[in-house]
């Protein structure tokens, strides 16, 4: 599978689906770096906008003028929607037979969609996933208590669920679309959670999970939407998948 993979190389097209709200300082960095580190790659960049008031359709907007409107498409919402129908609405329009899912809030830094990209043509994994805890990962500008809650949020997930991969709230992946798509139609989840049971179910499903290090860094500009509430969901999803899985 991975050499055929390797034979197929020039005829990969990757749909990279971030979605945004209140992201008019970061994406045109965001946009600008993919273009960089992917410059022999066919790909392109879906803009999931769930109503931002703060003009970040139209930043995306003028940089379909400099990019073209085929290789930077918005496809916005009227409204904020949650995390993993932002996901299910981008992946209606990618034209791509991989689906990359990524922030906009330089985060997750492009610099490593190349390494992605390697790992899947060297394994042929459904799945590629970004992990800050194995060797070469991290995160960078967290507090202590985001640091525990984040570590506590995998650990306990790791001992419910046993996934097989290190990091499960990540949200920095690489999917076969097909594969994307077959797991989507099974999650319930609409926030945070979302990561987390796409993984989970892909690894019920025998679906071969690779994982690549990265460092994750706290946004720069704007505020994390991350909060209580999201917490609790998360404490939620975690019993719900206990039960269903």
């Amino acid at each position: 599978m991975a050499e055929e993979e390797r034979k197929n190389e020039g005829k990969n097209q990757y749909s990279i689906i971030i979605p945004t709200y209140n992201e008019r300082l970061n994406i045109a960095l965001i946009v600008y770096l993919i273009f960089k580190h992917l410059r022999d790659v066919d790909f392109e960049i879906i803009v999931v906008d769930d109503g931002s008031p703060d003009g970040t359709q139209d930043i995306v907007k003028q940089l379909q003028q400099v990019y073209g409107e085929d290789r930077v498409l918005l496809r916005a919402r009227p409204k904020k929607l949650g995390l993993g129908t932002a996901y299910i609405h981008g992946l209606k329009h990618a034209s791509g037979n991989f689906v990359v899912i990524m922030d906009a809030d330089l985060s997750h830094h492009p610099k490593y969609l190349p390494s992605f990209i390697k790992k899947q043509l060297e394994t042929g994994a459904s799945i590629v996933t970004g992990t800050r805890y194995v060797k070469g990962g991290g995160v960078h500008g967290w507090n202590l208590m985001r640091k525990l809650t984040s570590r506590g949020a995998n650990v306990l997930a790791h001992t419910f669920l046993w996934p097989g991969v290190s990091d499960l709230t990540g949200s920095f992946r690489l999917y076969k679309k097909s594969v994307l798509e077959d797991i989507i139609t099974s999650v319930v989840s609409k926030g945070y959670v979302f990561q987390m049971e796409m993984i989970v179910r892909a690894s019920r499903k025998g679906y071969r999970i690779e994982e690549v290090p990265i460092t994750f860094v706290d946004r720069v500009f704007g505020s994390s939407k991350l909060g209580g509430s999201e917490i609790v969901e998360y404490l939620k999803g975690l019993a719900y998948l206990l039960v269903t899985t």
